[in-house]
């Protein structure tokens, strides 16, 4: 019953236009508010995603680690201890260290990974090479693949012959060409990638031979290894931990970057709750228009307290005339929000101003479901609250039908 008189007070005319005013001023403030929402969160699932492609390329579905030290031994009968466990679909041997990569008088800090031949089955860099080509030679013809934002520091061109660069790495007993505590070797750069700043700035891939021969290292000595995986991360992991046994640690890819996921999410919260502040002013209208449509149905109040309504009924009608106020924004935001996304999808109406410097020149958007179903509780929770004030009011008014 509450639902019918509810409609009905939102669809009949009030006899002061100002109640008809405030009540479709809170509709329109829910409504930029959803739409605000909608529009938003979004944007930052487009974001999301884009930024999670791209640490997907770069990094492994999963790796594995020694549970101490930033070395391990990893001989055939733990690799094939890895292999036998199910939804491994390939592995790699991988040695990272800090290192010097220098061009004449231009140098540069760099983290230098070795890699071996299966690597590109467990990262796709090279789906990111911009100039040059994939190839990290061999221990007798070093190569590197750089990032770009390396290549620009160092003044390297791979485009003209990758012409020799010296590699400088900590000097772990290596017998010659060691200057100041370092052990140095020529390499000419046969590729640039680029993915992201933070990648680009940092990372050259080599031969992993040929890095433990600079690092004097075992050809059964890594750093870690890195696995393609096929089923559920977090049951595969529990299987190769339970497997490897305490002296190796395993990590999923969100793992390897949970303090990114984190500020991810944190941020995308932070913003839902700033926007979520345009819905409470919306609430503050809605107070004002249910008020002021109490006083003019107080006959009507007085006339079902005659026939017996109860005053939970009446407090009902009101919370649900609250209600449909708050429906009918949320419905026309959430439409209008869903029309600028789609038009976004469609057209990139809303680009990037950074003159071409980002990897793609418009704000990405993906529309979630439970983005929908986060707007829409939001706004009812903040309807209720809202309406229960004057609807509590109008329920415990003592009012007469006399004139």
């Amino acid at each position: 019953m509450q639902y019918l008189f509810a409609w009905r007070y939102f669809k009949s005319k009030k006899s002061t236009s100002a109640i008809n005013i405030i009540a479709w001023v809170s509709v329109t403030a829910i409504a930029v508010g959803a739409a605000a929402l909608i529009v938003i969160l979004s944007v930052f699932n487009g974001f999301e995603d884009l930024v999670k492609g791209l640490y997907t390329d770069f990094y492994a579905d999963m790796r594995v680690l020694p549970a101490q030290g930033k070395r391990m031994h990893m001989d055939e009968r733990t690799l094939y201890t890895i292999k036998s466990v199910e939804g491994i679909v390939a592995i790699s041997k991988v040695i990272e260290e800090k290192a010097l990569l220098a061009n004449g008088d231009y140098q540069s800090i760099v983290v230098v990974k070795g890699v071996d031949s299966v690597f590109s089955r467990t990262n796709h860099i090279h789906k990111h090479i911009v100039r040059g080509k994939y190839t990290t030679g061999d221990v007798q013809n070093p190569g590197i693949v750089m990032g770009a934002g390396i290549e620009n520091a160092v003044g390297a061109d791979v485009t003209k012959g990758g012409f020799p660069l010296t590699l400088y790495t900590p000097n772990k007993g290596a017998g010659f060409d060691a200057v100041e505590g370092m052990f140095a070797f020529n390499v000419s750069g046969q590729g640039v990638f680029a993915v992201q700043q933070e990648f680009d700035n940092k990372y050259i891939f080599t031969n992993l031979s040929f890095l433990q021969y600079m690092l004097s290292m075992t050809p059964n000595q890594i750093s870690g290894v890195e696995i393609k995986i096929n089923g559920s991360p977090e049951k595969i992991k529990a299987k190769l931990q339970t497997a490897l046994g305490k002296n190796f640690m395993v990590e999923t890819r969100y793992e390897q970057n949970k303090n990114l996921y984190a500020v991810m999410q944190m941020e995308k919260w932070v913003i839902y709750g700033i926007l979520s502040l345009i819905l409470i002013v919306a609430a503050f209208n809605m107070i004002g228009a249910l008020t002021m449509l109490v006083l003019e149905k107080q006959k009507d109040i007085a006339v079902l307290k005659a026939m017996g309504s109860s005053a939970s009924l009446i407090q009902k009608i009101f919370i649900t005339e609250g209600l449909v106020l708050a429906g009918v924004g949320t419905a026309i935001g959430t439409v209008l929000g869903t029309i600028i996304c789609v038009l976004q999808l469609k057209f990139k109406i809303i680009t990037l101003g950074g003159g071409g410097s980002f990897i793609i020149d418009y704000y990405p958007v993906k529309l979630m479901a439970t983005d929908y179903v986060l707007v829409v509780a939001t706004i009812t929770i903040i309807a209720i609250v809202a309406a229960w004030i004057p609807a509590k009011k109008a329920s415990q008014q003592l009012l007469s039908l006399k004139s």
